[in-house]
C-alpha cells in the first residue's frame, strides 16, 4: 500500500534524511542540487515567509517518491516553487526505480492542493518526470537555460586542443614567475571550513562593483554555503579547488561531485591577475582532478558562456514549467508569465538583439 503526506515544517523535512538521497542518486539526471543536506540548509537561510509543502510517498514506511515544493507570495498571489528555487537546478520528481507509476501520478495530483494559486517551476531537466504526470494541458514547459554539458568518458587528455595546452603552459610560467603555485582540493568538513572564505573573499574580488549572483555575495547565501557544504561533506560530494601564488589565493573553482558527474557551483579569481588567467587554470585542473577520480561527465548548469564553450559537447537544457492554476487569477498569472517569457526569448533570439550581444562585453567570462 502505497501512502502519501505532505512535510510542512523544518523538523519534518529533517525527518525525512532516511531514504532521501537514495532517490536523488537513482534519478535519470541526479542533482546534487536535491540532496537532503542541500535542501535542509537553503529553507533554515532561506525559507522566510514561504510555507513548506514537500509532498512525499511511502511503501510499508519506506520513502519512495518525493517533490520538494514550497509556496511564496509573489505580487499578492501564492505561488508553488521548488524547495531551493533557483539554487536547485535539475530539480524534478523524485520516484525510487522500478516503482509502480502510480506513485509519481499520486505526488502529481497533490501539487495542485499545496496552497499556491500557481506553480512556476524552474530548473527541470529536459523530459521531466513530473510534466509527464502531470495532464498534458495543465502545465507549460519552457526551454530557459543553454546548461552546457563536457561528456569526460574519452579521457581528460583528449579534452584540450594542442594549442589550449601551449597556452596554458606559457600562463603557467608566468604565474609562476610570481611565486611557488599550489593547488590544493577541500573535501572534507574541516578543509572546506578552513577554505571557503578565501572562496568569499575571491568572488568578492571578481564581482566587485558589478552584479554578481546571490550565492556568495550576501550574508545569507554564506551562511547558507557553508552549512550546506559541511553537510554534503559528510557524503565527500563537495570539491573546492584552489590555486595559490606565493602562499596567496588567487583562484578557485567549486563543483559536486555525484553520481560519476561534476556539477559547477561557483569559481572566482582576483582580478589584478586577470591577465594570467587564474580561474581558467583553477576550473583546469578541477575537471581533470575530476576525472582522474572516475568522473565521466561535466554538468555546467549555466548558460553557455565562452569558456564553457570550449569544452562542452552539447547543450541539455534547463526548463521552467508554468501552470498547475488552482484558481482564476492564478491561470491568468500563469497565462501571462508564459507570455511574458516567450516574447523575451523572442527578442533575445531576433538578428538585432544577437547582432547587439555579439558586441557587449563578457563579464563573466573566465580568466578575461
Amino acid at each position: 500500500m502505497i501512502g502519501f503526506e505532505t512535510v510542512s515544517t523544518e523538523d519534518e523535512l529533517a525527518g525525512l534524511a532516511a531514504g532521501w538521497n537514495a532517490l536523488v542518486r537513482g534519478m535519470p539526471r541526479p542533482s546534487p542540487f536535491l540532496l537532503h543536506g542541500w535542501l535542509l540548509e537553503w529553507w533554515r537561510q532561506h525559507g522566510g515567509s514561504r510555507t513548506l509543502a514537500v509532498h512525499v510517498a511511502r511503501r510499508e514506511g519506506r520513502l519512495v517518491g518525493a517533490v520538494p515544493l514550497c509556496v511564496r507570495s509573489r505580487y499578492g498571489l501564492r505561488v508553488t516553487e521548488f524547495v531551493g528555487g533557483t539554487a536547485a537546478p535539475l530539480a524534478d520528481l523524485m520516484v525510487a526505480p522500478g516503482e509502480d507509476p502510480a506513485v509519481a501520478a499520486g505526488l502529481a495530483e497533490r501539487i495542485g492542493r499545496t496552497g499556491g494559486d500557481f506553480a512556476d517551476l524552474f530548473g527541470l531537466p529536459g523530459g521531466c518526470r513530473l510534466a509527464r504526470a502531470l495532464p498534458a494541458d495543465s502545465l507549460t514547459v519552457l526551454e530557459r537555460i543553454e546548461a552546457p554539458v563536457l561528456d569526460l568518458r574519452s579521457g581528460w587528455e583528449q579534452r584540450l586542443s594542442s594549442r589550449t595546452r601551449r597556452e596554458r603552459a606559457r600562463r603557467r610560467r608566468r604565474l609562476e614567475g610570481l611565486g611557488r603555485v599550489r593547488l590544493s582540493v577541500a573535501r572534507t568538513p574541516d578543509e572546506l571550513a578552513a577554505t571557503v572564505e578565501d572562496a568569499f573573499r575571491l568572488h568578492a574580488l571578481r564581482w566587485q562593483g558589478r552584479h554578481p549572483g546571490p550565492e556568495f555575495s550576501t550574508a545569507a547565501g554564506r551562511a547558507f554555503h557553508r552549512a550546506a557544504l559541511r553537510r554534503l561533506a559528510e557524503d565527500d560530494v563537495p570539491r573546492l579547488v584552489t590555486l595559490t601564488v606565493g602562499g596567496r589565493p588567487v583562484a578557485f573553482s567549486l563543483h559536486l561531485l555525484l553520481e560519476r558527474t561534476v556539477y559547477g557551483v561557483s569559481m572566482g579569481f582576483d582580478p589584478e591577475l586577470a591577465r594570467l588567467s587564474p580561474g581558467t587554470e583553477a576550473l583546469l585542473c578541477a575537471l581533470q582532478l575530476a576525472a582522474e577520480e572516475g568522473a565521466e561527465r561535466v554538468e555546467f548548469l549555466g548558460a553557455a558562456d565562452p569558456y564553457k564553450q570550449a569544452l562542452t559537447d552539447r547543450l541539455e537544457p534547463l526548463h521552467q514549467a508554468i501552470g498547475v492554476a488552482s484558481t482564476p487569477r492564478g491561470r491568468v498569472a500563469a497565462e501571462l508569465l508564459v507570455a511574458g517569457v516567450r516574447a523575451r526569448r523572442r527578442l533575445r533570439r531576433s538578428e538585432t538583439a544577437r547582432r547587439i550581444y555579439a558586441h557587449m562585453p563578457r563579464t563573466r567570462r573566465v580568466g578575461a
